[in-house]
């Protein structure tokens, strides 16, 4: 061939979108409808390059803010937004957060003196509530509203409309099967709408054929994936906004009461008030460890629990509960969580007179998995030496509940539970430096403005005690027993979150809407009857899906099968000898293959592009 005929034959030969404008042409309504993407999208997609030109020579103001709101609320744009927030949230899973642990976040700094005040300029240290993420976070909001109200609108009109009557040519679906049958057309069609019916699709009979439609439940789980996405980022923004969060250490005998004062650390949502906090009150009464005692997983905690009593607003009634790691307390919406647990060694001090000026149980914080412990040990008020003067009394502590003894080298513990409780004091007297008015940790001895006392050698006085042992400090200052009772403590947290309901909802009705859109077919199915010229019944049979699948065909020829039970093949009949060779009465689903090359209605059927 020729370059001039191939220059001719090229031109000649139709372009993809002109086969795709004749496919829709000659489906007509057959082939519309099968998506919730609005009419806009579809458009577009049918369009492609052929209306550029045009829209592009047609843009201005109206047109670009069109554009982009077709972008933004566009499937691509969505996947792009949803990827971004899940990027936005590593930072804020790998970087101390200052509405989580501001202490954290300083000693961060400290030790990254380069990274710190970059990571500040950037809001790293406040990720959820920076100006980027919160961008994000509205912009895929308005993404999901934008996609949602169109698809719901025109859904909604599918579901009140009936199938689409049948095309001309059913040979130019995917799927379809023929024969011919001495039933007439109008018992074909009355069996073919009774066996559909009975299928569960919505059938009616429009002119000479059946019209039938299924699935349905695609774009009901579709639209149901997306509301429950807006449901999740509501439920989001509502536990920020309006959540409480607050911990409490309580030695065993100790009790909380849920107000502001009670709490030793408390943060809340932007919008929340005091007056949000649920009234309540509890008592714990005991604290429950047990722990491996031999094999690989020696030490490892077996019973965590705490034992408490409480009572909600101004029901004094007290109940009991044990509340244990992941098992929560649940009252009126608040949540008391067990976190932690630890040691609080009972100590006396006296004064140089012999006065009890402390009797308490001091709770110590745990250093290593085997719970040796250190804190402090603070005299505020009270004591005075052994003229009667004024001062202050500060001990650095050390616990440990299994010592190893003198001989082990080390003053660690060696077991978790109380098997062998030794408490090591360092003794300091001045100012404690509370008087200044500042906050200090009450777990740690600020020695700078405190003079050791010495033993008989000049050292810092220092005694590791047993219990029931007694430290005497020097020139009549006065003693420090360690008190053969030893409490637990329990450390708990408070919590608030309004929208934790809403957010398991949106997530199981996420997941719900995600297989409904991913396994269920919107499908078609058209049957038509007519009597041929020789007075034989003629049956069509062709499917018309969603998207490409093998079960089309197959459903197809089961549908065909029982159709043909009640309308069965009509006998052969007849022909000269010299007549050409009858076409088999049962047609087999005709592959696209089959059709003519040249013919662009023979191309296959693109139904509709990608959908949100």
């Amino acid at each position: 061939m020729s370059k001039a005929e191939n220059d001719r034959t090229a031109e000649a030969a139709p372009t993809a979108s002109e086969a795709a404008a004749a496919e829709a042409r000659e489906l007509g309504d057959a082939g519309s409808r099968l998506s919730t993407a609005p009419r806009e999208e579809r458009d577009d997609a049918e369009g492609g390059a052929a209306g550029a030109e045009g829209s592009a020579a047609a843009f201005g103001i109206v047109g670009w803010s069109r554009w982009f709101w077709r972008q933004l609320t566009s499937m691509r744009v969505a996947l792009i937004l949803l990827f971004l927030l899940s990027l936005g949230s590593i930072p804020g899973s790998l970087i101390p957060q200052t509405s989580v642990d501001e202490l954290k976040v300083r000693d961060f700094q400290a030790q990254h003196e380069t990274l710190a005040p970059i990571y500040d300029k950037l809001q790293l240290f406040q990720v959820y509530s920076s100006v980027w993420f919160s961008a994000i976070y509205i912009l895929l909001f308005i993404s999901l509203i934008g996609c949602i109200v169109p698809r719901t609108w025109q859904f909604t009109g599918q579901l009140r409309a009936r199938p689409p009557g049948a095309p001309k040519r059913l040979t130019r679906l995917p799927a379809y099967t023929t024969w011919r049958t001495t039933a007439a057309p109008e018992a074909a069609l009355g069996d073919a709408l009774a066996i559909l019916k009975r299928c569960r699709f919505r059938a009616h009979t429009v002119g000479d054929a059946v019209a039938a439609e299924k699935g349905y439940l695609r774009e009901t789980g579709n639209l149901l994936f997306h509301i429950a996405l807006i449901v999740l980022l509501l439920a989001f923004a509502t536990g920020q906004l309006f959540k409480s969060e607050g911990g409490k250490l309580i030695v065993e005998g100790g009790g909380f009461s849920n107000t502001l004062t009670q709490y030793d650390d408390f943060k809340s949502g932007s919008l929340f008030s005091t007056d949000d906090l649920a009234p309540f009150s509890f008592t714990l009464d005991e604290f429950t460890g047990t722990y491996e005692r031999s094999g690989p997983q020696l030490g490892t905690p077996r019973t965590f629990q705490a034992k408490v009593r409480y009572s909600t607003g101004s029901d004094t009634r007290e109940r009991t509960s044990v509340i244990q790691v992941n098992k929560p307390l649940e009252i009126d919406g608040a949540k008391v969580y067990l976190l932690s647990h630890g040691y609080a060694p009972v100590v006396t001090v006296r004064d140089g007179r012999g006065k009890v000026v402390l009797r308490d149980a001091v709770p110590l914080l745990p250093i290593d998995n085997n719970i040796s412990s250190s804190g402090a040990i603070k005299v505020m008020d009270g004591y005075r030496d052994k003229n009667g003067k004024r001062d202050q009394l500060g001990f650095a502590a050390f616990f440990v509940p299994t010592y190893g003894g003198k001989g082990s080298g080390q003053m660690f513990s060696r077991f978790p539970a109380l098997d062998f409780p030794v408490l090591n004091i360092g003794a300091y007297h001045g100012s404690l430096g509370v008087d200044a008015g500042l906050p200090q940790n009450v777990y740690q001895l600020n020695t700078k403005k405190m003079k050791a006392f010495k033993d008989a050698k000049g050292a810092i006085l220092k005694k590791t005690l047993l219990p029931g042992d007694t430290l005497t400090l020097p020139n009549g200052a006065g003693s420090i027993t360690f008190e053969k009772d030893i409490k637990e403590w329990a450390s708990f947290q408070v919590s608030q979150q309004p929208g934790g309901p809403w957010a398991l909802a949106g997530a199981v009705c996420a997941i719900v809407g995600l297989a409904g859109s991913l396994f269920i077919q919107r499908r078609r199915v058209w049957v038509r009857a007519v009597r041929g010229a020789d007075g034989v019944t003629v049956v069509e049979m062709a499917g018309l899906g969603r998207s490409e699948s093998a079960k089309l065909p197959e459903e197809l020829a089961e549908l065909a099968g029982v159709l043909h039970a009640r309308a069965p093949t009509a006998p052969e009949r007849a022909e000269p000898a010299d007549a050409a060779e009858p076409a088999d009465p049962v047609a087999a689903p005709e592959s696209p293959e089959s059709a003519d090359p040249a013919d662009p209605a023979a191309e296959t059927l693109e139904v509709e592009g990608a959908e949100k």
